[in-house]
């Protein structure tokens, strides 16, 4: 009978770790029209600047875009910079750009790599939608 008792003491020891959790991304549009991604201002603060692992720009479940790091290489990615959708440095490992339309919801999702700081998300989000004139991105579609 004692050893329930013990069990449930060794349990509470043990150290807890708590699930990291998903930060904030940023959208915005860039000088060509591009929607172009980066983390939010308040992240940063937060959190300070994650190291760039991966991205993915997706439609549902469809993937339409996806760019990689490769494992020796990265950089910080801070409010003051974006990423531009598409990529523009042919160097990385990527899958061509599908077409972006307006009025669709879309997901952009980036990774980061394990930090310094162990409050830095691994994992950065947005939902973003294009108006008609794709002059700026919204965080939810309304009906034309």
């Amino acid at each position: 009978m004692k050893l329930i008792p013990t069990l449930l003491l060794l349990g509470l020891l043990l150290p807890a770790q708590a699930a990291r959790r998903i930060g904030d991304a940023q959208v915005r549009m860039d000088a060509n029209g591009q929607p172009c991604f980066t983390i939010s201002e308040r992240e940063e603060k937060r959190s300070g600047t994650p190291d760039f692992q991966a991205i993915t720009v997706s439609e549902g479940t469809r993937v339409l875009w996806h760019m990689a790091m490769p494992p020796d290489r990265t950089f910080p990615v801070s409010f003051s910079m974006c990423i531009p959708y598409g990529g523009r440095v042919t160097a990385l490992p990527q899958t061509p750009a599908l077409d972006l339309g307006e009025g669709k919801m879309y997901l952009v999702q980036f990774d980061a790599r394990p930090g310094k700081n162990p409050l830095t998300p691994l994992r950065y989000q947005a939902q973003f939608c294009l108006d008609a004139k794709r002059r700026r991105v919204s965080a939810s579609c309304r009906a034309p």
